[in-house]
């Protein structure tokens, strides 16, 4: 990581869409997981060939979004790649400006939308495997409450907050080797109005 972006927030129809393909997206998910990753790697874990693979990493990387990495081997042939940035945020409002714009977040947000939706599906046909332990530390909550715009905003705010410490606690942890009974853990937040 280049170090001088912590979260980038994508503003641009260009990037919007590189990261909206399905498989740039899953691709982008897995390398934020290891950190570091060649193209050989990763088509292993999407079952796809390593050239395809190849081409949609330097797609991401064309925008900013991935980068290469020090190598990790002495095979001075393979290309590492890590994340640009410790994350990405798109806010609704960076894409209100066009029809155009409208309809391609909409379509990303569904995408990213069926992704997490599909993770959490595999955890649930996996979950007798992960023991009593990780069963009952898991969550899942559905709150309904009556909020106002800003308040709502607060309560993400704050949410943030409290999980970015526990992600600079589990890195701080994993960099001093301190990996037992460590695991990826997915958490999917959504806060949105409706009406009945």
């Amino acid at each position: 990581m280049t170090g001088t972006e912590r979260d980038r927030r994508i503003t641009d129809l260009g990037t919007l869409k590189a990261l909206a393909h399905p498989l740039r997206a899953q691709l982008y998910r897995l390398l934020y997981v290891a950190r570091t990753a060649t193209a050989s790697q990763l088509a292993e874990q999407v079952d796809e060939a390593v050239s395809l693979v190849s081409y949609h990493l330097r797609k991401l990387a064309d925008h900013g979004l991935i980068e290469e990495a020090d190598p990790r081997s002495e095979d001075g042939r393979e290309r590492w790649w890590q994340p640009a940035s410790e994350g990405v945020s798109i806010h609704d409002e960076d894409f209100q400006d066009a029809p155009e714009k409208v309809a391609a977040h909409t379509a990303a947000s569904r995408l990213f939308y069926e992704q997490r939706g599909e993770l959490y599906r595999r955890h649930l046909d996996e979950r007798p495997h992960w023991g009593a332990e990780w069963n009952s530390a898991s969550v899942d909550s559905e709150y309904l409450v009556r909020l106002t715009a800003p308040e709502l905003a607060e309560l993400s705010d704050q949410m943030h907050a409290l999980l970015k410490k526990f992600k600079e606690k589990g890195r701080a942890a994993d960099a001093a080797g301190d990996t037992e009974g460590r695991e990826n853990v997915a958490l999917h937040l959504y806060g949105f109005p409706f009406r009945v």
